[in-house]
């Protein structure tokens, strides 16, 4: 008997493939279709399957919607970014970077902001808060947050990233036992710690929801850019996105331009200017062609 249905990937497993599918995970084998298509199947690609007695076969993969090469995930609704002022503090430059990776793939970033029992992190929380993005507190060691967070996972396939002994594995950990993934020790002599992450996996959560605890910010990369432009790349910052309509110069940079609205903005408080500072960075490395190549 055949019987044809849909899932999602969770993982690959040496040429065979776990996949959701109606409640349960199936274990998979690619068709030869599937195997000599250029790229492999990634964690969250919604995939056609055959069903025999002999087997399940995964037989299409159907449209993906975005994805990523470095971490290697497909179909992701929201990229939760932890990061904190607390030991070892994030560089918020490399918070921004990524949150342009998410948005021109069309993922809703949403900023956790982790480790509030040592460092409440309030810069960090009014300069996202002020671009519009959805900003968590949370602590692993208290459980702040842990019930805001669980809910916006809800029915979603979320990515976790963040710079290492940020406490990614900590949070997934907290939010869900059953994860029961490794936990890096921070160096205590230089704040850093060792990454453990080694592959992506989606883990299924109660209520519906798929998430995966992903490389940090190093690896953190995305398929190539070809429509980032110097002139578009304002539409990944939406705060200063808002001001551009009010601008009164049509090709204005807002870098240096005299009475540009985006800069009184930054000088009125309403951009964060941290948030302002990584915008003038990417600009010039877009405009040097430089940027993810």
């Amino acid at each position: 008997m055949e019987v044809k249905k849909q899932g999602v990937v969770i993982k690959g497993i040496g040429g065979n493939y776990d996949v959701a599918c109606e409640g349960e995970i199936l274990r998979c084998r690619a068709s030869a279709k599937i195997k000599h298509q250029k790229n492999l199947l990634a964690a969250g690609e919604y995939v056609e399957l055959r069903l025999t007695d002999d087997g399940g076969y995964i037989t299409e993969r159907l449209p993906r919607r975005n994805g990523l090469i470095r971490p290697a995930i497909a179909n992701i609704d929201q990229l939760v970014i932890l990061c904190s002022q607390a030991p070892p503090v994030t560089d918020p430059y490399l918070i921004d970077k990524v949150t342009v990776v998410a948005l021109y793939q069309g993922i809703q970033p949403i900023i956790l902001l982790n480790k509030s029992d040592l460092h409440e992190s309030g810069d960090l929380y009014e300069a996202y808060q002020k671009a519009g993005f959805p900003v968590v507190r949370a602590s692993a060691v208290t459980g702040e947050g842990i019930e805001e967070i669980t809910a916006l996972l809800a029915g979603k396939i979320s990515a976790f990233t963040g710079n290492s002994a940020i406490g990614k594995s900590s949070i997934l950990n907290r939010i869900d036992s059953r994860f029961g993934l490794q936990v890096g020790d921070m160096s205590e002599k230089i704040a850093r710690g060792r990454h453990t992450t080694r592959h992506v996996e989606l883990f299924r959560l109660d209520n519906g929801g798929f998430v995966a605890d992903t490389p940090g910010f190093s690896t953190f990369d995305a398929v190539r850019m070809e429509k980032l432009t110097k002139e578009n790349l304002q539409q990944y910052f939406p705060e200063i996105d808002r001001f551009f309509a009010q601008c009164r110069f049509t090709d204005c940079k807002h870098i240096k331009e005299t009475g540009c609205v985006v800069r009184e903005a930054v000088e009125r408080g309403e951009i964060a200017r941290s948030r302002y500072e990584s915008y003038c960075m990417l600009y010039e490395e877009v405009a040097a062609q430089k940027l993810w190549k």
